[in-house]
């Protein structure tokens, strides 16, 4: 199954709008390009880092940015994970939301970011934490289950815990959206490892480049297979990352070396 990442570069002094029409050519091109699942990186829209705009960006869950993904999807016959939005709630919450659309323009998933990042500022003191894991299946043109996918956002890749969950609840690969900065790259690369490493998953890691609020973003998206090894990865600059991924790959390592079945806690 052939995948792209797309590592957009987010401009912030660009309206919704704009960055809307930008995201979608990228999805056009990759889908052109033979991609099957299409995945977007965190906030693209909106900035991860300057919460200031986010209550007059954010947008309900069928808002314009969500019909302009589902409609990409139908338009591209592929499944595109569209990064996140701030999703704004009908009681005014805010969550970091993460939107995922099938070639039918259904909604397959939707997942909030269970772990907020500021320590009490920016997006923690902002947005409200989601409280739910996500998995879905990802079914070929028979129907059959190609692979069960979880999700999660940036931050998140701390909390083992939490990909520890997907795996029982069936995930067997990971898309994992984020705007990660450059003074913590060496995190970033060795975080995601570790958790294709630990839960024997494909690890698709799709990270914005560019500058947010005077912050460099790493880039450097990844896609890791279950033994942990990088099959690709990005640089620094904006691009669109592809790989093959064999989700057959899966199954094969658990028996092979069935690390999850000596769990003792």
């Amino acid at each position: 199954m052939k995948v792209a990442l797309v590592q957009l570069d987010v401009d912030l002094t660009l309206p919704v709008a704009k960055a809307r029409e930008l995201a979608v050519a990228k999805v056009h091109e990759a889908a052109e390009d033979g991609a099957e699942l299409v995945v977007l990186p965190e906030l693209w829209a909106h900035g991860a880092f300057d919460p200031v705009p986010w209550p007059a960006t954010a947008e309900p869950l069928h808002g314009e940015t969500a019909q302009a993904l589902r409609e990409a999807a139908i338009d591209c016959g592929i499944v595109l994970h569209g990064g996140s939005i701030v999703e704004r709630t009908p009681d005014g919450k805010l969550y970091n939301t993460s939107l995922v659309f099938d070639a039918e323009g259904e909604l397959l998933a939707g997942y909030r970011k269970i772990h907020t990042f500021g320590f009490d500022q920016g997006e923690a003191a902002v947005m409200t934490p989601g409280e739910h894991i996500t998995t879905f299946p990802l079914r070929d043109i028979d129907d059959s289950v190609l692979t069960e996918i979880g999700l999660a956002t940036c931050y998140d890749v701390r909390f083992p815990e939490l990909y520890r969950k997907l795996v029982d609840a069936g995930a067997q690969t990971v898309v994992q959206v984020a705007a990660w900065p450059t003074r913590r790259l060496s995190h970033w690369l060795t975080l995601c490892r570790a958790r294709a490493i630990e839960n024997q998953v494909y690890m698709l890691a799709c990270a914005c480049a560019g500058t947010q609020a005077g912050l460099e973003m790493t880039g450097h998206s990844l896609v890791i297979d279950p033994w942990g090894e990088v099959i690709a990865e990005a640089g620094a600059e904006a691009t669109t990352l592809y790989a093959e991924i064999d989700p057959a790959f899966v199954p094969t390592t658990r028996e092979r070396f069935p690390v999850l079945r000596d769990r003792r806690l």
